[in-house]
C-alpha cells in the first residue's frame, strides 16, 4: 500500500536560508505539497540545481538531488531520465542560471522534450551576486551593473520555451499560491518537459520591479488568469477583454463588443501561435497573463531513445568500436605526400 506523505515528509529540518520576503520560500512550500500529494514513492523524486538563491534548495529537500554546475542543470537532470525513466525529475533554476550561462542548454531541452519538470525563479536580478542585472531585467532598470538603467531588452522566458518546442509552458506568480499549487500539479502529470515560470520577488535587491503584480487588486486589474476553453476577461470590474483585430491583440471594453468576439484561451492547441501571442504581450500596455499557456502532448525523448534501441536489437546490428571507426566518413591516403 502506497503511503500517504505530507508536505513535511519532504523537508529535511534543515531551515531553508533566504532573505526575509523572498519569493522562494512560497515556492518550496508549493513543491513540497504538490509532490505529497502525487501518486509517486518518495525515493522516485529527484531535484536538480544550477547555481544561484533558488538553487539552494535542494538542500532543503527530501529527496534525492544534485546541485550542479551554473546552467547546466537540464543537462544533468536529462541525463539521470534517460539512465532511469522511472524517476521523477525536476530542475529548480533561476533568470540568471537558466538564461544566461544556460541559455542553450534551456533551448534544446525544450525542442527534445524528455519528462523533466523545470521550476524557473524569475526574479529579474542576480540576487546571490549582490543586485546586477540578468537577463530578464525590465529595460531601463537602475542596478548595480547599469547605473545609468539597462538598455538591454530583457529575455522572455515563457516566448522562448514555446518557440523551441516546449510541450508545457506557465506563469504564475509567487503570490498566487491556489495557482502556483494547480500549476505545478498540471506540470507534474504532464508527460514530456513542463516549464513553470514563478515570478519571485528579491526583496533585497528587487522589492519594486513586482509591485504592479502584487498590490492590492493586481491579480484582476494587471493580470489575465488562463482558462482553458474561456475567454480572455480582466479588469478591475472584469470589464475588459482581447479580440484578435488584423493578427494582433486588442484590449476591447465589454460594454461595447459581443463576448462571443473575446479570444478564447485553448491550452492543447497544437498549433503554437496563440500561446506564443499570448505570452509576448507586452507589460503594462497589456495585462500579464498567468496560468498555463500551453499543455499539449507529443512523444518524450525517452520514448524515442527506447523504440530506436528496440529496433536496433530487433535487427541484431550491434556495433563494435572497429566498425564505428571504419564506418562511412573514413578514408584511405594512397601515394606519397
Amino acid at each position: 500500500m502506497q503511503k500517504q506523505y505530507t508536505s513535511q515528509d519532504f523537508t529535511n529540518g534543515v531551515p531553508p536560508k533566504w532573505c526575509q520576503g523572498c519569493g522562494d520560500y512560497a515556492v518550496f512550500k508549493a513543491l513540497t505539497t504538490v509532490f505529497a500529494r502525487q501518486n509517486i514513492p518518495k525515493e522516485q523524486y529527484v531535484v536538480i540545481s544550477g547555481i544561484g538563491c533558488s538553487s539552494r534548495l535542494p538542500y532543503y529537500m527530501s529527496t534525492y538531488g544534485f546541485h550542479s554546475i551554473h546552467g547546466r542543470a537540464p543537462t544533468m537532470a536529462m541525463g539521470i531520465k534517460m539512465v532511469n525513466p522511472d524517476l521523477s525529475v525536476w530542475v529548480v533554476t533561476g533568470d540568471g542560471d537558466a538564461l544566461a550561462i544556460g541559455g542553450n542548454h534551456y533551448n534544446h531541452i525544450m525542442r527534445r522534450n524528455p519528462d523533466v519538470k523545470i521550476i524557473l525563479f524569475n526574479n529579474q536580478i542576480y540576487g546571490l551576486t549582490k543586485g546586477q542585472h540578468s537577463p530578464t531585467s525590465p529595460l531601463g532598470v537602475k542596478t548595480k551593473t547599469t547605473p545609468f538603467g539597462s538598455i538591454e531588452p530583457p529575455v522572455q522566458p515563457i516566448p522562448q520555451a514555446i518557440a523551441t518546442g516546449a510541450t508545457f509552458a506557465a506563469r504564475v506568480p509567487y503570490t498566487d499560491m491556489e495557482l502556483l499549487g494547480e500549476v505545478i500539479t498540471a506540470a507534474a502529470q504532464h508527460r514530456g518537459t513542463a516549464i513553470v515560470e514563478v515570478m519571485v520577488k528579491c526583496a533585497v535587491y528587487g522589492d519594486e520591479l513586482f509591485d504592479s503584480l502584487v498590490s492590492s487588486g493586481a491579480k484582476n486589474a494587471h493580470t489575465i488568469v488562463l482558462k482553458d476553453k474561456e475567454p480572455l476577461i480582466f479588469g478591475e470590474n472584469r470589464d475588459k477583454g482581447i479580440v484578435i483585430d488584423d493578427f494582433e491583440p486588442k484590449i476591447v471594453s465589454l460594454n461595447e463588443v459581443n463576448r462571443k468576439n473575446l479570444l478564447v484561451h485553448d491550452v492543447h492547441r497544437n498549433n503554437a501561435n496563440l500561446a506564443y501571442m499570448l505570452s509576448s504581450m507586452p507589460f503594462p500596455e497589456f495585462p500579464l497573463p498567468i496560468g498555463i499557456f500551453r499543455q499539449v502532448g507529443k512523444p518524450t525523448y525517452e520514448e524515442a531513445l527506447h523504440e530506436q534501441e528496440q529496433k536496433i536489437i530487433a535487427e541484431q546490428r550491434q556495433l563494435g568500436l572497429l566498425d564505428i571507426f571504419t564506418d562511412r566518413g573514413t578514408w584511405e591516403l594512397k601515394g606519397s605526400v
